[in-house]
């Protein structure tokens, strides 16, 4: 199976390849921050699997695991597409809601409830 995750104005894409070797769904501040939501859903594919295209910046910052992640983004509309966590290096993080796909796979994960707001349901 082959997805198709863009930024708005479609000029930075990922295609990727199979399917993601996990689905997580993040209460961190940092991911909150990031979409502009209470959350962030990511899928993780194997690095051999995602081809990125399009011209993109880049914005690194420290996870809460210290290690960094490197987060690219289109310089055209500032949608993040997909990142690199230092700490798992084999893989790549690809913003499901990129994918504009209703059927993704949900997520399988999900991390950092302790900073779930209180009125987001208890997934």
């Amino acid at each position: 199976m082959t997805r198709l995750a863009t930024c708005a104005c479609g000029q930075l894409r990922a295609t990727c390849q199979g399917e993601p070797a996990t689905v997580a769904l993040c209460h961190c501040l940092e991911c909150q921050k990031r979409t502009g939501s209470t959350y962030g859903i990511v899928a993780f594919f194997s690095r051999a699997d995602v081809e990125p295209q399009g011209e993109a910046r880049q914005y690194t910052r420290s996870g809460d695991s210290g290690s960094s992640v490197v987060f690219h983004f289109c310089p055209n509309c500032g949608s993040s597409v997909n990142w690199e966590p230092a700490r798992m290096p084999d893989l790549v993080a690809v913003a499901v809601g990129a994918f504009a796909d209703p059927d993704f796979p949900a997520p399988s994960v999900v991390i950092h409830k302790e900073r779930r707001h209180r009125w987001v349901a208890d997934i």
